[in-house]
């Protein structure tokens, strides 16, 4: 790991400790080797304004690098050459797993809100950004469409950003959904039914929901057919 990132890491991992080994060990885990969440602030992706949504937010790993972004940056100790992180962005979460939930609550305390809701029927607030990191595949396909649409309408002028991972991108792809497969027999789910979409896919139901989209891999350092779609809504 880049030392100049060990400050950070450590801050958005240490509160993780007293929610249970297995979850200070995820969170070290995914942000060690996940390429997405020191991207997102690295680009300056998210907005300091309003409220950030969380879908699918797991143990609040994402929420509690930005709580320990905001810190670590206040007491001066920052990467020299990223910009300036969220300062006034509120944080919410919303996750199915009580467990989960038990553990980002933990980890986050008053800093964000995680509520234990199902994202399938759930009324989205307005907020200025939206973040779905590995969720959509989980649903199936009108569940996806009808997410994406509420997502869509819950968006003030700014930004969704999506992690999916590209069906289209052949054995990449295939290590990715083998993986997934793994993880789910570990869960001791062995009946999930998973739903990708490739790039092109995904691209055009952001783009029919009146979104500019950019694409960024989001795979470096791992096997993986992961993309992140940065999906805006224009301004004015």
């Amino acid at each position: 790991m880049n030392p100049q990132l060990r400050p950070l890491f450590e801050a958005a991992t240490r509160p993780y400790v007293g929610a249970g080994t297995f979850a200070w060990h995820f969170a070290r885990g995914k942000l060690r080797h996940d390429p997405v969440f020191f991207f997102l602030l690295r680009r300056g992706l998210l907005p300091d304004r309003e409220s950030l949504l969380d879908l699918g937010c797991g143990r609040g790993i994402l929420l509690s690098l930005l709580k320990a972004a905001k810190e670590q940056y206040q007491t001066g100790v920052w990467p020299r050459d990223w910009p300036v992180p969220p300062l006034n962005l509120g944080l919410r979460g919303i996750e199915l797993s009580e467990s989960r939930v038990r553990a980002a609550r933990h980890a986050l305390g008053d800093s964000a809100r995680v509520d234990l809701r199902d994202l399938r029927d759930i009324d989205l607030p307005p907020c200025s950004v939206i973040v779905m990191i590995d969720v959509l595949f989980y649903l199936g396909r009108e569940e996806q469409e009808r997410l994406l649409d509420r997502a869509a309408a819950a968006l003030a002028p700014g930004g969704l950003l999506v992690r999916e991972a590209d069906a289209g991108a052949g054995f990449a792809f295939r290590v990715t959904r083998w993986s997934e497969n793994l993880a789910g027999a570990l869960r001791g789910e062995f009946a999930q039914r998973l739903h990708y979409r490739s790039a092109v896919q995904w691209i055009a139901e952001l783009a029919g929901r009146g979104l500019s989209v950019r694409v960024e891999p989001m795979s470096e350092g791992t096997p993986f057919a992961n993309v992140l779609f940065v999906a805006r809504k224009g301004f004015g």
